[in-house]
């Protein structure tokens, strides 16, 4: 009766799935979404069950079209009137496969992950400020918004261009109009350390004049219908065809391909419109049911191959770029996806919808595509329509100074989004945010190397440590950044405090020191300038020092209660693997003593401490 269900994807209502249908199916809505839209991009059949018994997960090893109806139970009046929950799953066809993990949030996410592969760990420059553009511009105006920039103090570190650098929007091209020097321009922008990110999307303009067309007719890679007549569809460059992905020749040609865009000096991959997408030829925005796909040699149709069509592409996209630049990384992101989809990068967000309540979706799907194995997210500050307000563009651009994938975006029809554009309070105060963002990057690195070791996210739901405190189950206002942070944004216009439900243990607010135990529930000040952030009693942070070395924030332990954590530093953007540094705290004779774990005991940390919160209480 007390069971809360989570995950599904990622999910614009959640993070707790309320009662209803949820549809497995991903989706382009063809407009900016909000919480009442469903479903969306990256659906999944992976359920958590969270409850005082204990917490669950689900797979259901199907891809094809379904539902799930989730119920949840409720208390009666006396001993034998609870009524319990239900879920119920339906499916389209396809087999009856499912996978029941059980055990602590930690060890679920743990097993999952040896189940359905490690998450691909992104290169450092990811884990910075990234800035998208769409819509009319050209070299000029990409350097025009890195001098910008450059000019308000404002950490960059990497530019996104969409399709609109294309010519006539066609995937693998370059509008030489527009850019006629790209190349340069990427190495001027590297040298600023500063990466070019390119739109990629599946579709492929039909007809002559297209090389990328002709090249894939010649490897017989397009999808095709039951009488082997291509399938053709509408998408942004018009009337286009469509990759089989499920085709591993397929897939082996498609990431040849990467090498155009990287000797344009591309550096990573934003895909786009891979649901996939068709604007207008068939009943739905995506290709008929009846299409036929490789499927790794079984044969079927799209009624399977459409929920991993996207997970085939990000496959495509990665294993050619690691092929073709193999001393790197390589960065993709994706708009769609399924179970597995970690192993290839991460994913953002789609067009959230301007406003208060596609805030709240944005901190939603990052929470619910963590807990289904895809650690690295993120929406794009400020929403993806009209205008946004001074103080709702400041309040996401907090809380995305939090989120793995920290993304501004200038849209056509979004109106400004660089911070400068909204006044000089909302640029002060997201300039300190991002240089936070840039002191705390050491942790993140440790994260994302985390989350590849253990299947951890980096942004939990806060009864992530405590399943059985009901009230955190379903608290969804709030998160954990690894296990030393609890992340409080401001979801609502016109905030200046705020309550938060604190997990067992001490807690101190990183503004202003003052601790505070949980379980329980606080207030505390969440100015304009800042949003609540409390650090673990005990904690061990990794840190950038004022001369970009890497450091060691402690925070002071309860008496009696030891603390500690894990250390992971950034080998560098190839494949080098750091060795995990362990450091435990504990306070001794009026003393916070920190150590560093060897195999031959404990030592001193080669590193510098800065020991924090001893005038908390």
């Amino acid at each position: 009766a007390d069971a809360r269900f989570f995950g599904l994807g990622g999910r614009a209502s959640g993070p707790r799935l309320r009662d209803g249908v949820h549809r497995l199916w991903n989706a382009d809505p063809g407009r900016p979404f909000g919480p009442q839209d469903d479903p969306l991009h990256i659906t999944m059949p992976v359920q958590w069950v969270v409850a005082d018994a204990g917490t669950h997960l689900v797979f259901h090893d199907n891809s094809w079209d379904g539902t799930v109806t989730l119920r949840e139970g409720a208390e009666g009046a006396g001993s034998g009137h609870d009524r319990a929950g239900a879920s119920e799953l339906r499916m389209d066809g396809g087999p009856l496969r499912c996978w029941v993990v059980v055990g602590t949030p930690a060890r679920v996410a743990q097993t999952w992950a040896s189940l359905t592969g490690p998450a691909a760990v992104p290169p450092a420059w990811a884990l910075g400020h990234q800035h998208a553009r769409r819509g009319p511009g050209d070299e000029q105006e990409v350097r025009r918004v890195v001098a910008g920039h450059h000019a308000h103090g404002l950490p960059l570190d990497a530019v996104h261009l969409d399709v609109d650098h294309h010519e006539a929007r066609q995937v693998f091209t370059v509008d030489q109009d527009r850019f006629p020097k790209l190349p340069v321009l990427a190495e001027e922008l590297r040298r600023d350390g500063i990466r070019l990110v390119s739109v990629v999307d599946p579709a492929v303009r039909a007809g002559s004049g297209s090389a990328v067309h002709e090249a894939g007719a010649g490897e017989d890679a397009f999808v095709r219908d039951a009488s082997g007549r291509l399938v053709r569809g509408v998408a942004r460059p018009g009337e286009v065809v469509f990759p089989d992905f499920t085709h591993a020749r397929v897939r082996q040609w498609w990431g040849g391909l990467y090498q155009e865009r990287l000797a344009q000096g591309f550096a990573g991959f934003w895909h786009g419109m891979n649901e996939p997408t068709s604007f207008a030829a068939f009943g739905e925005r995506t290709l008929p049911r009846s299409a036929r796909h490789a499927l790794e040699g079984r044969g079927g149709d799209h009624r399977e191959a459409h929920n991993v069509y996207a997970l085939c592409m990000a496959r495509a996209g990665y294993e050619g770029v690691r092929e073709l630049v193999s001393d790197e990384r390589p960065f993709v992101l994706s708009r769609s996806g399924w179970a597995g989809m970690q192993r290839y990068g991460g994913a953002w967000s789609g067009e959230v919808a301007t406003g208060w309540p596609g805030l709240l979706a944005s901190l939603s799907l990052v929470l619910g595509l963590g807990l289904c194995g895809v650690p690295y997210s993120g929406p794009d500050v400020g929403g993806s329509d009209g205008a946004s307000s001074p103080e709702l563009y400041l309040r996401w651009f907090q809380l995305a100074s939090y989120l793995p994938l920290l993304r501004t975006h200038t849209g056509a029809r979004a109106g400004c989004r660089e911070p400068w554009g909204f006044g000089e309070e909302v640029l002060r105060h997201a300039r300190a945010a991002l240089v936070e963002r840039r002191r705390l990057l050491p942790y993140f690195v440790s994260l994302a190397r985390l989350a590849r070791r253990t299947g951890a996210p980096y942004v939990r739901p806060v009864w992530w440590g405590a399943p059985e405190d009901r009230a955190l189950r379903d608290c969804g206002d709030a998160f954990l950044l690894g296990d030393a942070l609890l992340v409080a944004p401001v979801l609502q216009p016109g905030v200046d405090r705020r309550e938060v439900r604190l997990p067992r243990g001490r807690w101190y607010d990183t503004a202003t020191g003052r601790a505070y135990e949980g379980p329980g529930q606080v207030v505390v000040d969440a100015p304009l300038a800042r949003i609540p952030v409390f650090a673990r009693a005990g904690a061990v942070i990794p840190v950038r020092g004022d001369e970009g070395g890497l450091e060691l924030e402690v925070w002071a332990p309860a008496p009696g209660r030891p603390g500690g954590g894990l250390v992971v530093p950034d080998p560098g953007d190839g494949w080098g693997e750091a060795a995990v540094e362990r450091y435990t705290v504990r306070r001794r004779d009026g003393r916070v003593v920190v150590e560093g774990e060897r195999e031959d005991g404990a030592d001193v940390p080669a590193r510098p401490v800065r020991v924090r919160g001893l005038g908390g209480r």
